[in-house]
């Protein structure tokens, strides 16, 4: 009898305070081992050229920078280049996190963050 792996995939919002704000649900994703997962994540800033970071947190450790996006480029750490992805889309102002082939390490929470406009 084969068995299944369930995966949760937390996510919340992360996001300076002021006039620039990312919002992600913050409700749990659940998958089996080896599905794709998207986690969206939509911004609101007067930056034409957005930075945009996601991170993950698993159980008892600080937050990790996966990856960076902004206008003409894209980052991955490490740890995250190759079944992880994020494509910045300026005209939905959104940047979902992808990860393919999910595994039982993946079980986290998920942040999106922006880089504050400075003023």
């Amino acid at each position: 009898m084969a068995h299944r792996l369930v995966l949760i995939l937390f996510t919340y919002f992360w996001g300076p305070v002021s006039m620039d704000s990312v919002h992600q649900e913050a409700r749990a994703q659940t998958a089996l081992e080896g599905e794709t997962v998207t986690i969206k994540c939509t911004y609101s800033t007067n930056d034409p050229f957005p930075y945009l970071f996601w991170y993950q947190r698993q159980a008892n450790n600080f937050p990790q920078l996966m990856l960076k996006r902004f206008s003409g480029s894209s980052e991955n750490e490490k740890p995250f280049e190759k079944r992880f992805d994020a494509s910045l889309n300026l005209s939905s102002s959104s940047v979902p996190l992808t990860i393919q082939n999910v595994i039982a390490s993946d079980s986290a929470v998920y942040y999106c963050a922006l880089k504050p406009t400075e003023t």
